[in-house]
């Protein structure tokens, strides 16, 4: 039903694409991510939830519909819905049905409670077409809660020292989940422009966020080392960041679970928290679809390729020889 072809994932019947990797007709969008989400197609298809932050993402020139989940679409005798996937503001699972056969290619989830959007929603089907980036039995996360109870105490810490606290994550997403785990009676929380850009889109869709006014470098330097700044990581290494004066620097990334990583990003802390799910939460989420087989792609695919076969499942890595690279734009992990 559906093929990998030069620009991505295609169904012929449907004439329709999911998170192409090149301009096409018509692309159905799991999330506005932007290793998902590439400007050029003639019309895009997205969660209705999502559509906004997805016209930020690709413009407004782009032309972008929205679709509640669960409502269904006909392409031809092709029926496809947008499911949330727990991910980000607006990411979907996408149903494909043909004649009795269903598939579902998850984009990017997560399980782990997150309420700046709607938590995963398992479908069922015969295929599911699975993410992996977290796909190596080391990767289970910790609680949430214990994670920012972690990151307030830092902060308390970096303030008695007279050091504003930077904390490091992905743009659209990762940085509206910190802001709302932060604790807003503990001091001024900032958030750098790529990052308040999407804050309407949050309100819009009913996400409670604290107040949050843009980091500029007065607005940081005034609060005098108790601020809380929220930050992309391509900001990093920035003159921005050169001019804010002492600084604490923490990322947040399911990375940060690995030494060697966090050794590499440079910041002082680490704090393991993911928009992706860990090795049991893919297990789960598998388990919940009843599929029959299972295609497993983006990061670790072979090990839980072999291990979805050892327990009996008919898996495969989806082969994407095609895909061009991920841009660094540092949103996503």
């Amino acid at each position: 039903m559906l093929a990998v072809t030069e620009a991505g994932l295609y169904c012929a019947r449907g004439d329709f694409h999911i998170d192409p990797w090149r301009p096409v007709d018509r692309a159905l969008i799991t999330h506005a991510h932007s290793d998902h989400a590439r400007p050029g197609s003639r019309a895009y298809l997205c969660s209705e939830v999502g559509a906004g932050v997805l016209q930020l993402r690709l413009g407004a020139s782009a032309s972008i519909r929205g679709i509640p989940y669960g409502v269904t679409l006909d392409f031809d005798g092709v029926c496809v819905s947008f499911h949330p996937a727990g991910h980000v503001l607006g990411s979907a699972q996408i149903r494909v049905e043909y004649r009795g056969e269903v598939w579902v290619v998850s984009g990017d989830y997560k399980l782990q409670p997150d309420p700046t959007c709607r938590p995963f929603e398992p479908v069922r089907c015969h295929t599911f077409i699975t993410e992996s980036t977290f796909g190596l039995p080391i990767y289970r996360w910790p609680q949430p809660s214990a994670v920012f109870a972690e990151m307030a105490e830092w902060w308390q810490a970096n303030q008695a020292a007279g050091r504003t606290s930077v904390l490091f994550g992905y743009s659209l997403g990762k940085a509206q989940r910190l802001l709302r785990g932060a604790p807003a009676n503990q001091g001024p929380i900032l958030v750098h422009p790529a990052v308040a850009q999407f804050l309407p889109a949050f309100c819009t869709a009913g996400v409670t966020l604290p107040e949050a006014p843009v980091a500029t470098v007065e607005r940081v330097r005034s609060a005098e080392g108790k601020a809380l700044v929220i930050a992309p990581p391509m900001t990093a290494d920035s003159t921005w960041m050169d001019a804010l004066g002492d600084v604490a620097t923490a990322f947040a990334s399911g990375w940060m679970m690995v030494r060697g990583f966090r050794r590499r990003r440079g910041g002082e802390r680490g704090f393991v928290l993911s928009d992706h799910a860990d090795w049991p939460g893919l297990l789960e989420a598998i388990r919940s679809t009843g599929a029959s087989r299972i295609l497993v792609t983006h990061g670790a695919t072979n090990p839980l390729v072999r291990w979805l076969r050892q327990q009996g499942w008919e898996a495969d890595s989806l082969v994407e020889e095609h895909r061009p690279p991920s841009t660094p734009s540092g949103d996503h992990e």
